[in-house]
């Protein structure tokens, strides 16, 4: 595949993951600001709308407005477009996982950099997991997107170099 055309699908591929963000928040504002908490499955999965100024789990909520605008929106932004730009350097020599991986990372990093711009600080929050009082904090789709790349990162590193026993080379392993 041409490098112009990888480059193109990368770039498609991130808007497109930015867009459903953006889209469910916005579901999120309508259906969810000013009214009580959706519970499904039990108390499972809840959807609550929740403004959060702080980073994960409210970190650094009560930071003043410029050291937080600083630290939770320029600061990661500048991250994003140094892991933009080494994600189109390394292009060729990226597996098709890690590219994945790197799309979904930026992907949110740029959905939650986008609420904390546009709405001073604010990050549009929805979705709450658990089971009994065993649960999650309270996040959106880009914070999925996040840690589903992290994740993949992980997986990816941690097999690198590990054979897979394959039924056609198992025998040279007996």
């Amino acid at each position: 595949m041409k490098h112009w055309v990888k480059i193109a699908l990368f770039s498609i591929t991130c808007i497109v993951l930015v867009w459903g963000d953006r889209v469910t928040k916005q579901l999120a504002k309508e259906h969810l600001m000013f009214s009580q908490p959706k519970s499904y499955f039990h108390n499972t999965f809840i959807f609550e709308y929740v403004e959060n100024t702080g980073a994960a789990l409210s970190f650094g909520d009560d930071l003043p407005q410029a050291v937080s605008f600083w630290l939770l929106s320029i600061v990661p932004l500048i991250i994003i477009i140094a892991l933009f730009g080494y994600v189109i350097s390394q292009l060729n020599n990226l597996s098709r996982l890690k590219l994945f991986s790197f799309t979904l990372i930026i992907a949110g990093g740029l959905g939650n950099i986008i609420d904390r711009i546009i709405y001073d600080r604010h990050v549009t929050d929805f979705m709450n997991m658990g089971i009994g009082d065993l649960r999650t904090g309270i996040f959106n789709v880009a914070d999925v997107y996040i840690t589903a790349g992290v994740i993949e990162l992980f997986i990816v590193y941690l097999s690198k170099g590990k054979r897979v026993l394959k039924p056609d080379n198992l025998q040279d392993n007996i």
